[in-house]
């Protein structure tokens, strides 16, 4: 049912691009689910409803999302440039498909690079591993106000909502 919910809130040309990349990659399909639902797992256990905000919690899910859906994919395929490509698309088909503020938009694109940044570096540890080092990156990630602030961030977690 949910899966109907989502597709109800799309273009039809959103559903036919996410259908292209599918028939493109359909191997990928059962790894993005699993990588997606963990994610959110994940995501709430760590920051409760705090990470659909656009704050440090956010930059989280968006970057833990980008590594679990290449690590998951990557056990199907062994070319992780493929892989990362795929991620890519994917995760940037979502941000087109459910349209943001720029701002906000930006914040998530430029989260979801740092994930697929940190899964050539450690792709190969075990996930609640990496939640630890993203843990850690989450601290330290980076309030930003103007869309020209994310370039001196390159490979670190952004966010554009201040937490009290």
């Amino acid at each position: 049912m949910r899966l109907l919910q989502i597709f109800t809130k799309i273009s039809l040309s959103a559903f036919f691009a996410l259908f292209k990349i599918g028939f493109k990659h359909p191997l990928f399909i059962l790894p993005t689910a699993k990588a997606t639902r963990k994610c959110i797992a994940l995501s709430n256990s760590y920051f409760g409803h705090k990470h659909h905000e656009n704050g440090p919690a956010n930059a989280f899910r968006h970057a833990l999302w980008n590594f679990l859906i290449a690590k998951y994919c990557s056990k199907r395929s062994k070319n992780n440039d493929s892989v990362l490509a795929y991620t890519q698309s994917i995760t940037d088909w979502h941000e087109s498909a459910f349209p943001n503020r720029e701002l906000a938009k930006k914040m998530d694109l430029h989260n979801n690079a740092v994930g697929r940044h940190l899964f050539k570096i450690h792709g190969a540890i075990a996930v609640s591993d990496f939640v630890d080092i993203l843990l850690q990156e989450t601290k330290k990630s980076t309030y930003i106000t103007q869309i020209d602030g994310f370039t001196n961030y390159k490979n670190q977690l952004v966010h554009i909502k201040n937490e009290a």
